[in-house]
């Protein structure tokens, strides 16, 4: 893949050309040299070295490469003749009863947040948009985004065009209140993080704002975090005095290309497209958001979920359940044709999913007895007797990339180790990283593992009583309580289930505390819990989510952070990813993260699914190719017209 800069739209300045005169803005048809060199960005502009380099440019990514030049037509992956239309249905398993996504007291509605749109775009689901490259964005509502190359600090210039679902404009003045929105009544642990690494923010004209970047610490995630924050309606906010973190189901107007057409509590959600979509036509819309509908009907599980596809009610399906691709895929419509399921390429690394530790209670911050109890998922029984063998073991948070940790450190990732002192034990030097042990596929408990499960308790000062169980020197019992969402799959029960009888075996007292879906959100994000399944990202890249995700500042509340991971060694090993300079280093300290993270132990992985699995009625259609990070669904799939019509016309599907 070949990048290139377009150096065309940037030009050097010095401090002597900077004024104390006005705000950028003030003639719009300058070059962005005559521009600076004309006016002033603040009475407190940050100081600028001489002859620093000011780039223009109509998207970002920190190295300054971008894969689309400024007169791009469309995103190389998608079909920019895709027909408009149709309706695609899936099925949500659970409940919801507030349409505001950022509410901390409520289970919001799926895609409740895809309505609102950020200055640099992303895809409606919330991934990557463009998928076929990593760590770049382009402009959305911003046309422009200029900043020096010391990135001190950016402008955004907005396009004029942009309105909202209730035809106002969308302005600077929206973006400043949704950026200090998010700070007031925002996450806790988002908040934090941001007034430290903005301190400032200045509107200069009704489209064009200016964030600045405090002094002393990393430039990386500061114009992508900036650029990333959804914008949302502030006459809207004002007028009716909602608050961000409440629970609710009237919802603010957004800029994005759907709406919500139907809203029936714990039932249906129904989004339409806008037909006065204002940013239709741009080059970075083209071939996407094709569905005239997108509907979301609420199942109690996933049998039912599952029962409701097979009936033709929902219309697409993305598999998630060994058991039910291998075995359950044997009905009517899918003998008939009218079903097809397809496993697609995924270029993306797994997320770290599985059995997570609380280190919040106290038995489980002894490593040593986290390691024992993973000795109770036998993997390989599991994968043979419950997953079909359709899933692969794991082993890193960067499965299978070059920033996977192997063997021991050797060459710049051992510099780097040595460099950040006394918090790198000598084992992360002498012992290669964290890989799941091997048991019998024929055997659920094996007596090795049980042993060898047992010499660490006694290690971490916990032995088998004359009753069988498992105590401390104070003669109490290790208890272990794994909290469990009713409405996942039966399979997800049966892996727990399972994991629990070896527990048992090993003298613990588990239990599996199966809770509805709301008492499990709120249970989860009080960690109220010894053992959950959730998952950590995959890690592709540095950023300062990754202080978020597993750093030790905001570890005691961070709802991204499950296990409360607070390491010394991790927080300094992103601090120095942070402040890297190529993608060679970059790799290498998320090479060093990694082996840290296996080191920590904070998850027991279950496996994964090495591709997508996908399964619908037979009239939708994708691109040949998907791209890497991206099966991209509600994104750039679309109808077949001629096929719908078929399957209505055989009565196939109402």
């Amino acid at each position: 893949m070949i990048h290139q800069r377009n150096r065309a739209k940037t030009a050097r300045i010095g401090m002597a050309q900077l004024t104390k005169r006005g705000l950028l803005g003030a003639a719009a048809g300058l070059s962005i040299a005559a521009l600076l060199a004309q006016t002033a960005l603040s009475q407190n502009t940050p100081e600028v070295a001489q002859d620093v380099e000011i780039i223009e440019s109509h998207g970002y990514s920190f190295f300054g490469d971008l894969k689309y030049p400024a007169d791009y037509t469309h995103f190389d992956y998608v079909n920019p003749d895709a027909p408009k239309g149709g309706e695609v249905s899936i099925a949500v398993s659970g409940t919801f009863d507030s349409m505001n996504p950022y509410t901390r007291k409520a289970r919001a509605g799926a895609l409740s947040w895809s309505m609102y749109e950020s200055l640099l775009g992303e895809a409606p689901t919330g991934g990557p948009a463009p998928a076929d490259v990593y760590g770049e964005q382009y402009g959305l509502l911003a046309e422009r985004v200029v900043y020096p190359e010391t990135k001190d600090w950016v402008v955004f210039y907005m396009r004029p065009e942009a309105r909202f679902s209730d035809g106002t404009p969308v302005t600077a003045h929206d973006v400043l209140f949704s950026h200090n929105l998010l700070l007031d009544e925002g996450l806790r642990s988002y908040a934090e993080a941001v007034r430290k690494r903005i301190p400032k923010a200045e509107v200069i004209d009704d489209h064009t704002i200016i964030f600045y970047f405090a002094e002393g610490i990393s430039r990386r995630s500061l114009i992508d975090q900036v650029g990333g924050v959804p914008v949302w309606s502030k006459k809207w906010y004002e007028e009716t005095g909602a608050k961000l973190d409440e629970s609710r189901l009237e919802t603010s107007p957004g800029s994005g290309p759907y709406v919500i057409a139907d809203v029936d509590v714990n039932r249906r959600i129904i989004y339409e497209r806008n037909p006065d979509y204002w940013g239709k036509d741009l080059p970075i819309n083209q071939g996407r958001h094709n569905f005239d509908r997108i509907r979301l009907e609420y199942f109690a599980d996933s049998t039912a979920a599952f029962e409701a596809f097979k009936a033709g009610e929902v219309t697409y399906r993305t598999e998630r359940d060994p058991k039910l691709w291998a075995s359950d895929y044997d009905f009517p419509a899918l003998n008939r044709g009218d079903v097809v399921r397809v496993e697609l390429p995924d270029g993306t690394p797994p997320n770290m999913t599985g059995i997570v530790f609380n280190l919040g209670r106290e038995a489980l911050q002894d490593k040593r007895v986290r390691e024992a109890i993973a000795l109770g998922y036998n993997f390989e029984w599991t994968n043979k007797s419950l997953l079909y063998g359709l899933h692969a073991q794991q082993r890193s948070y960067s499965n299978g990339t070059v920033m996977e940790a192997t063997g021991l450190p050797e060459g710049d990732e051992l510099a780097f180790l040595k460099s950040l002192g006394d918090v790198v034990p000598e084992t992360l030097f002498t012992t290669e990283p964290w890989v799941p042990h091997v048991s019998d596929e024929d055997r659920l408990t094996s007596r090795k593992t049980l042993r060898q499960a047992l010499k660490l308790f006694e290690e971490a000062g916990w032995t088998v009583s004359s009753d069988g169980a498992l105590t401390n020197a104070a003669g109490e019992p290790l208890t272990i309580d794994f909290l469990f969402n009713s409405s996942s799959s039966p399979t997800s029960r049966a892996l727990v289930e399972n994991f629990i009888v070896n527990l048992k075996a090993m003298g613990i007292d588990a239990k599996l505390e199966v809770v509805d879906p709301s008492q499990y959100t709120n249970r989860e994000r009080d960690r109220d819990y010894d053992l959950v399944l959730d998952s950590y990202p995959s890690l592709l890249g540095t950023g300062t989510g990754l202080a978020q995700r597993f750093g030790s500042e905001a570890a005691e509340f961070s709802l991204f952070n499950p296990a409360g991971l607070a390491s010394p060694l991790v927080d300094a090993i992103i601090e120095a990813s942070l402040l890297t300079e190529s993608r060679e280093e970059e790799e290498m300290t998320i090479r060093a993260l990694d082996r840290a993270l296996r080191h920590e132990f904070i998850v027991v992985p279950q496996g994964f699914k090495p591709d997508h699995w996908a399964a619908f009625w037979d009239m939708y259609e994708h691109p040949e190719t998907i791209p890497p990070f991206s099966l991209g669904t509600l994104d750039f799939w679309w109808v077949n017209p001629d096929k719908e019509a078929a399957l209505k016309a055989s009565g196939a599907l109402k």
